[in-house]
């Protein structure tokens, strides 16, 4: 199938190129790999705290310069049934990533010709049709934890002319035993424990090239090197992009509202620690590295006086801690309830960063293991 970028698309792939971000062959894949094709024909875009639906049929000029612009799309909300009032999405589930972010993947993978591949989180389907141009449809597998997706995924790939890529339904996390092994796996969605099943399935010396991150940090691009003797090892190469997590390992991140009750009690200390102290620079990797189901809320000052907040919030156990910026002072007012105290554990997780000499993120060092994901100092 032959479509026409809009010439906006072929500036966007050369100031790639230009940047060092895309090189041949992927280049001329993006050139040559119709993305609107991929892209639904309703997506995402926000409205205040809402996700609101834009259908191409009412807007095409919009879709188009959407479907072919420089950001992320937002393919789909809240596993595919909005949850707000009228229609309205909470979530983004799904999404066509950013065309940098694409590009510096494959980059990353460093992909040969004659390599087979094997993508976890087939989303759109469009990354499995890159690899597919350059590597030919056969050697590339592609796994998707939602059926619908997966089924609008096939479709595509069949119409953009690569129908001969698996597209298979599953957990992503168990990836494919029965096409093993691969030279590469390229999971799309972020591991905060990245599932041995990825490395088993790697051929020794091939390279599981994933996002890394947590409800805390979505901390960037994770490069495993299979070893012959059945592990992995490696760590960031890049530490600024964030993807959507594994289904089977994300936190949940509702509102506010429906994990602090009004019946609360909480425990009420003061801090000296400012909470952007442990959201800046590398800090919150290392904090996501100790404190896990944890994620974060801010809530910026409403009126004149320039107080503003913070929330820490673990669903699963319904803790929560409350940072309190007050401006004018040193100390700062915190509350914590639940089973867990939330800053405590943030508080000592960089007071133990800052210890180690406050380490880069990319100074970490991964092992994965049948026992599981070790990270330490390298």
């Amino acid at each position: 199938m032959t479509t026409t970028a809009p010439p906006s698309w072929a500036e966007l792939v050369e100031d790639l190129t230009a940047e060092g971000v895309l090189g041949e062959p992927w280049r001329a894949a993006f050139l040559a790999v119709p993305r609107e094709v991929f892209i639904p024909e309703v997506i995402w875009r926000r409205d205040g705290d809402d996700l609101v639906a834009l259908h191409r049929a009412e807007d095409p000029q919009e879709w188009l310069r959407r479907a072919y612009g420089p950001r992320y799309v937002i393919t789909q909300v809240d596993d595919g049934s909005p949850a707000g009032p009228d229609g309205r999405g909470r979530v983004p589930t799904s999404s066509a990533s950013r065309p940098d972010i694409v590009a510096l993947m494959l980059q990353a993978g460093q992909v040969q010709p004659g390599m087979r591949v094997l993508e976890i989180g087939t989303g759109t389907g469009y990354t499995a049709a890159l690899l597919a141009h350059y590597l030919g449809a056969s050697n590339v597998t592609t796994i998707e934890v939602d059926p619908l997706l997966a089924a609008r995924a096939q479709a595509a790939l069949a119409t953009a002319g690569y129908g001969e890529v698996t597209v298979l339904t599953g957990d992503g996390a168990h990836g494919h035993p029965a096409g093993a092994p691969f030279d590469r796996v390229l999971p799309t969605a972020a591991a905060p424990r990245v599932p041995y099943a990825w490395v088993a399935q790697t051929r020794p010396g091939g390279l599981v090239v994933t996002p890394w991150g947590s409800a805390y940090k979505p901390a960037g691009l994770l490069s495993l090197s299979v070893n012959s003797d059945g592990t992995a090892t490696g760590g960031l190469i890049n530490t600024t992009i964030s993807f959507m997590e594994l289904r089977d390992q994300r936190t949940p991140r509702p509102e506010i509202t429906e994990v602090v009750r009004d019946t609360d009690i909480p425990e009420v200390s003061d801090t000296d620690l400012h909470a952007s102290y442990v959201g800046n620079d590398d800090a919150p990797f290392a904090v996501a590295l100790q404190v896990s189901d944890c994620h974060v809320e801010y809530v910026a000052a409403t009126d004149d006086d320039g107080h503003w907040c913070v929330w820490f919030l673990d669903p699963r156990s319904r803790s929560w801690a409350r940072f309190d910026y007050h401006p004018g002072t040193r100390r700062w007012p915190v509350h914590q309830f639940g089973p867990r105290r939330l800053w405590d554990e943030i508080t000592t997780a960089y007071h133990r960063w800052e210890q180690l000499g406050r380490p880069a993120a990319t100074r970490w060092q991964f092992t994965i293991t049948p026992h599981g994901q070790h990270v330490s100092l390298a």
